[in-house]
């Protein structure tokens, strides 16, 4: 064996590697109702209000939200996420990279709670669902040049809260409290869902 190599295989490597995993379990509850546009895979097909919620697989009544649009509101750079919408423009990326480098939320479905029971979806009558609350929501968005474009999105109203569990590993780019300091701020400015910032606002209510 080349001295170098024996040198190598006798002394005590250091390694940057993470040696560390944080766990929290988060709860975010609702301060502003939320609405959904869940994308139907293309843009030729229209779906139905009652299609555009994130429905649980296996169980078409109950709501929830992919945690990968948690990680969105993290890491997004097209898209108003936190570090986004909140960080310094020369350093955003860095911070968005961090998130999706080093953070990992489960379950890979969050179904929204009230009153300790998940929320169930039963079917619109004249645009309101009667056993979740959830109603229709009418507007028109202008697109460049004014042209109108209508948009008919369902809506869940107060009170609802996500409950998960966040995992950060051990790293120099990110560290706990600036991941806090994001879904607190973040929930305030900007939220969850589709149309955020009017709606999907949140509080940080347990973080442990």
């Amino acid at each position: 064996m080349p001295k170098t190599a024996q040198a190598v295989t006798n002394s005590s490597v250091k390694t940057t590697l993470p040696t560390q995993t944080i766990t929290r379990e988060v709860t975010l509850c609702g301060e502003t109702e939320i609405m959904f546009d869940r994308y139907a895979g293309d843009n030729n097909t229209q779906l139905e209000p009652h299609q555009k919620f994130y429905l649980r697989p296996g169980d078409t009544r109950i709501i929830g939200l992919p945690a990968l649009n948690i990680m969105s509101f993290l890491t997004a750079h097209n898209t108003n996420s936190a570090p986004k919408r909140l960080r310094d423009k020369r350093k955003y990326k860095d911070i968005c990279n961090a998130c999706l480098s080093y953070v990992s939320i489960n379950p890979s479905f969050i179904e929204f709670y009230r009153a300790g029971a998940p929320i169930q979806f039963g079917h619109f009558d004249r645009d309101y669902d009667a056993l979740s609350g959830c109603y229709v929501h009418y507007a028109v968005a202008r697109l460049d040049k004014g042209i109108p474009n209508p948009k008919i999105r369902p809506v869940l109203p107060l009170p609802w809260e996500v409950s998960f569990t966040i995992r950060l590993f051990e790293n120099k780019e990110i560290k706990e409290v600036e991941l806090l300091n994001l879904f607190e701020e973040g929930g305030r400015a900007i939220g969850l869902g589709t149309f955020r910032g009017v709606f999907g606002k949140f509080l940080v209510t347990k973080w442990e």
